[in-house]
């Protein structure tokens, strides 16, 4: 059993899910009480795992590998950990499939925790002591990866090291991943924040709030292209228009080398309706016609910085990510 903290129904309740096997997974990212590219892997590993364990065969792993990445088309973490886990089924002798795929569950886990730390660490060097206040987008904290997060993990990092002054959260509609999950983090790591609406984050940056902008990512194409929460492309914009950095924080498992570049990725169409309500309450005309984009691409040219595990890319670019890759950072 996979247990998982319901984030729909943060900060009012804190509600533990119990996931039994891989539909129960499915059906908890889908709706995104399990969300973050990270983390949405990790689950899918271990829902991988527990369908495996109730019926060890190759047959069965490899239809429910193919239910559990049509969870969510867009962030690649969740194939890349998927595959991860079909791949030691398969290639494990009879009998042993449901060990080997816990195993490797297991070990998916361990390593986002190791690169959230890793992140942490080199996102704070490259941002330096000088950069005292921050905006963020959406929530990139231990709710969205293993360990503190991604780029809520730089954020955290800074802060241990006394350097950070405040960080500016965005309320990330229509979900207000910002409003209900970032600053519910915020809070209890007791680092300084402001809570502001979304389109007020360009006058601000312009204004000198900020001295740097950083957010996480849910696909980074072979060219560096970002797919992330939308709104982070305007962020950008607005970021380099007003002369501070734009980095994105990420392991190396969101980095798809098969994806040419952000034209490729496939950008997630969600319910209508999420655009019509706030928590349930309708804020427009029934059946008013909407857009509903999950995610935007933010060009890498735009992007001042990528931070992983490995090491930060600084400008980004597809040689660079490649070298990134090879471990030659």
């Amino acid at each position: 059993m996979l247990r998982a903290l319901d984030q729909t129904l943060l900060p009012d309740h804190e509600v533990e899910l119990e996931l039994r096997d891989g539909a129960a997974v499915v059906e908890a990212i889908r709706r995104l009480a399990i969300r973050g590219a990270p983390l949405i892997g990790v689950a899918g590993a271990y829902g991988l795992a527990l369908e495996v364990a109730a019926e060890p065969t190759a047959e069965h792993a490899r239809l429910a590998a193919e239910r559990l990445r049509s969870a969510r088309p867009t962030a690649v973490n969740l194939s890349y950990a998927v595959d991860r886990v079909l791949q030691a089924a398969l290639s494990a002798a009879p009998g042993e499939l449901a060990g080997a795929s816990l195993a490797e569950a297991q070990r998916v886990h361990q390593d986002e925790l190791a690169a959230s730390e890793a992140i942490a660490r080199h996102g704070a060097d490259f941002l330096g002591r000088d950069v005292g206040r921050v905006m963020t987008h959406c929530n990139t904290g231990a709710l969205a990866a293993p360990g503190r997060g991604t780029a809520l993990a730089v954020v955290a990092e800074m802060h241990d090291r006394g350097w950070l002054q405040e960080v500016l959260a965005t309320e990330s509609r229509p979900l207000l991943q910002g409003a209900r999950l970032t600053v519910w983090e915020l809070s209890r790591m007791e680092i300084p924040h402001e809570l502001i609406v979304d389109s007020a984050a360009a006058g601000l940056l312009a204004g000198g709030a900020a001295q740097a902008m950083i957010v996480g990512c849910d696909r980074v194409a072979a060219n560096g292209d970002v797919a992330n929460k939308v709104g982070t492309y305007m962020l950008a914009l607005a970021a380099g228009a007003a002369g501070i950095p734009f980095v994105v924080a990420g392991p190396t498992s969101t980095v798809d080398l098969d994806c040419p570049s952000g034209s490729s990725i496939v950008i997630e169409e969600r319910d209508p309706d999420e655009v019509r309500a706030i928590a349930g309450r309708p804020i427009t005309l029934a059946g008013t016609r909407t857009r509903n984009p999950a995610f935007d691409i933010t060009p890498a040219q735009l992007v001042t910085a990528l931070v992983t595990e490995k090491g930060v890319v600084s400008p980004v670019d597809g040689t660079a990510i490649r070298t990134l890759l090879s471990g030659v950072l």
